[in-house]
């Protein structure tokens, strides 16, 4: 995109869908089958980062842990007419891992202020906080506009 200021409205708008929703489509796959979630995701300031909650018993998990490339689709269609004019949605795309350690308090914290009705499964010993490190955003609006924005390291 050439136009700085037109790359700034896309970011603006991607900030704005990604504090606005609340549930994400997760895409792993498994030797080469691919497979979609529905999870609660809450992000980064930066945007660099989306995280979820997960079992460790679920097929989610298993294909993060075997494979780290992951995606997520997060849009805020309402099944209106409307949607092919009005509706947006950004996929990001990255590699997963699993967090731990002293990171693992403050990034539950930022999770629970969104999604603080899901406190008890995100403390149990059974779960597990996944970061998506986003390399990439594809965001589309307007039914077939789609823009890609990258990350900076």
């Amino acid at each position: 995109m050439k136009d700085k200021s037109h790359q700034n409205e896309y970011w603006d708008a991607l900030t704005r869908l990604m504090g606005s929703q609340s549930l994400a489509v997760l895409a792993t796959h498994n030797q080469g089958q691919p497979y979609t979630s529905l999870v609660a995701f809450a992000g980064s300031e930066d945007l660099k980062a989306l995280y979820f909650v997960t079992g460790q018993a679920t097929r989610k998990y298993v294909n993060v842990t075997n494979d780290p490339r992951a995606s997520m689709m997060i849009d805020n269609r309402s099944n209106a007419p409307s949607d092919i004019a009005d509706a947006m949605a950004a996929t990001a795309t990255g590699s997963v891992d699993i967090v731990s350690g002293i990171e693992l308090i403050e990034l539950q914290d930022i999770y629970l202020q969104k999604h603080p009705h899901l406190a008890e499964f995100v403390k149990s010993p059974s779960t597990r906080l996944i970061r998506l490190n986003v390399s990439c955003y594809y965001v589309v609006n307007r039914f077939q506009n789609v823009v890609e924005l990258h990350m900076r390291k």
